[in-house]
């Protein structure tokens, strides 16, 4: 990889994009949301206005570069993302690993990956084993083991969430997304201090925020809409399936902004963008002799990796990664991966532990498969998690009652 300095925010052509940490990546959204709604305490770097109703759609997938290619399907946000007229109204970046759990714990606790602590899909988290963050679980003896007991959700990420504290300075804060989310091990890390509604479609989703709406301020309510991101995955971003995803989308956020009350405001995000990998592109870690050699665990996701190394063999793990990736990867040691702020600022030494001894950027459409740990996942077209516009790039939009 050449030697690339960059920005916080910044981008050279075919460079990564670092995130914008304290100006405008996720982290400083619900921190500004929280003041424009009379929080004490939170600051707003995005300089949203106030308001006393504020609902947070967050659409997983829809990147800023996807809704501006697919802008004729969804008229609604497009118009929102061409003709912004809401201070703060934009673009944000996701962060790194751009990938749900990241970007959701980010959102929850107003703070970059490095301070919270959830740095990827999967990462070792102190026990030798690899944590799957979505699931809260690990592999062990061929099983699938619950992880909440013996790894705490709230040790894992022990962060105060902006929205407990929100809630305890007197919001009625709503978190609401499908039923199977409510207690599991991510919406602990991530989103603990919001009352769960649990909503199984969009229909009643985009009812339980157009009554939260309706309900005395201060209100702040959360939806989470997970079928994009799915569609994206099976059949690839910008595919028949996911463009007709979008067009329901764009309805149920139109029919919330339209019962907006006057002190209300909508706000539309997402947690990644996305991109297409085709089948030519994809390197087996778990096949290929080179990427396999002094390999302890290997975390992550397709598009971003942490190698954890065996004693001594960072050093050739790092040379033989780069050697067989190439110009498909950013493949850095996790030491300069930090310096260079992809994660920004490392909390404590429990922190920096979780990151790979080298750390794997995808490049273009590239991917890093496993095609016999993750069999499902290496299958599927559509994939995010790295530091490029598509992935990086998210839209913020906003709409006034």
């Amino acid at each position: 990889m050449p030697d690339i300095r960059l920005e916080p925010g910044s981008v050279l052509p075919d460079a990564p994009v670092l995130p914008a940490y304290g100006r405008r990546s996720l982290a400083e959204l619900t921190p500004s949301l929280f003041a424009a709604l009379g929080v004490p305490g939170m600051a707003n770097p995005l300089g949203i206005q106030p308001a006393n109703r504020v609902c947070l759609l967050l659409v997983d997938g829809l990147g800023a570069e996807q809704l501006a290619a697919h802008a004729a399907g969804a008229p609604f946000l497009a118009g929102l993302a061409a003709s912004p007229t809401e201070a703060g109204a934009g673009q944000l970046t996701a962060g790194f690993p751009s990938s749900t759990p990241v970007s959701l714990s980010t959102l929850g606790t107003g703070a970059p990956p490095g301070a919270h602590g959830i740095l990827g899909v999967s990462f070792e988290a102190g026990h030798g084993e690899l944590l799957d963050a979505l699931r809260w679980t690990t592999h062990r003896g061929g099983k699938v083991v619950d992880q909440r007991e013996e790894l705490p959700p709230e040790w894992v990420q022990p962060l105060d969430t902006t929205l407990h504290r929100a809630t305890t300075a007197g919001v009625e804060v709503r978190v609401a997304s499908a039923p199977m989310f409510d207690g599991s091990g991510l919406t602990r890390a991530a989103l603990r201090g919001g009352r769960y509604r649990g909503v199984h479609a969009l229909g009643d989703l985009a009812a339980e925020l157009i009554t939260a709406l309706g309900e005395p301020g201060p209100v702040f309510c959360y939806g989470y809409h997970a079928n994009l991101d799915a569609l994206g995955h099976v059949y690839g971003p910008g595919s028949l399936a996911w463009r007709l995803e979008l067009a329901v989308v764009d309805r149920v956020a139109a029919l919330v902004a339209e019962a907006l009350p006057p002190d209300g405001l909508l706000v539309v995000t997402a947690d990644h963008g996305m991109v297409e990998v085709p089948e030519g592109e994809r390197f087996d870690a778990d096949t290929d002799p080179t990427l396999r050699a002094g390999v302890r665990l290997l975390g992550g996701d397709p598009r971003s990796r942490h190698v954890y190394a065996q004693p001594g063999a960072a050093d050739d793990v790092l040379a033989g990664w780069t050697e067989r990736l190439g110009a498909n990867a950013w493949v850095v040691p996790g030491e300069r991966a930090i310096a260079e702020g992809w994660f920004g600022p490392i909390a404590s030494d429990q922190v920096r532990a979780r990151v790979g001894d080298v750390v794997v950027a995808a490049r273009g459409s590239a991917a890093v498969i496993r095609s016999k740990a993750e069999k499902f996942l290496s299958l599927l077209p559509g994939q995010h998690g790295s530091l490029t516009a598509a992935e990086q790039d998210i839209p913020l939009l906003l709409a006034r009652g």
